[in-house]
């Protein structure tokens, strides 16, 4: 290689902002991670990771796990994986899980895109979630959005046919990115109909966020994909 050259920066779709831990939720990492956390050095077998074949889902950037708990206590019978990068939030996520005793979640602090490639079976997702990813709101900075068509094309390979992909956003423009992009691959099929943005499933909580958010007056978008 020239001296001249340098290898392409990998973009990356998120930000470390790591905060301060509380003690708690340090506590959480250090104790609980060997019951709740998965290691992505090797391709998982989740029947194993569960001990039980289930419906299965996955969220990516579960912030402080509210959402992920709420589905977790409320469908017993599906287990659950988060992943995140955010210690504080994986730390509190841990620490609820064993306060509510649930045992149908399991976590991952990595990057999505590698664990996703390299770690997930094909055809193991009954439903994916990403409920408001960072927007990156200004023009220069959309590439660093996760929602892009290579993305796409690797959610295809891991949910099931027929399962479900989920997406949520505040944000009009990436809502209307989320809709063409995914619109685009002939693996998908809108479930409201071409162009159209569909009502909130029961199933997804409304966050502290997104509630905060309706009283300002913001939008919210969900958009539902069926595998085909």
């Amino acid at each position: 290689m020239n001296n001249n050259e340098h290898p392409a920066r990998k973009i990356r779709s998120f930000v470390r902002r790591e905060g301060r831990l509380t003690r708690g939720q340090q506590h959480a990492l250090q104790e609980l991670w060997p019951r709740y956390g998965l290691e992505t050095s090797a391709p998982l077998d989740l029947d194993a990771v569960f001990a039980r074949r289930a419906p299965r889902v996955l969220e990516i950037g579960f912030g402080n796990g509210d959402t992920l708990l709420t589905m977790a206590a409320d469908q017993p019978q599906t287990d659950f994986i988060g992943i995140e990068v955010h210690r504080p939030g994986v730390g509190r996520l841990l620490h609820e899980l064993k306060s509510r005793a649930l045992g149908n979640v399991r976590v991952i602090r990595e990057d999505a895109v590698p664990v996703l490639r390299d770690c997930l079976p094909d055809n193991c997702l009954d439903r994916l979630l990403l409920f408001f990813p960072d927007p990156w709101h200004k023009k220069r900075h959309h590439k660093r959005r996760i929602v892009q068509p290579d993305f796409i094309e690797l959610l295809a390979k891991k949910i099931k046919p027929a399962g479900t992909l989920h997406m949520a956003t505040d944000w009009e423009n990436y809502a209307e990115q989320m809709l063409e992009v995914t619109e685009k691959s002939t693996a998908f099929r809108n479930c409201a109909g071409t162009g159209n943005y569909s009502p909130r499933p029961d199933y997804r909580p409304t966050t502290k966020f997104e509630l905060r958010g309706q009283r300002l007056g913001h939008g919210v978008w969900d958009i539902l994909f069926q595998r085909c």
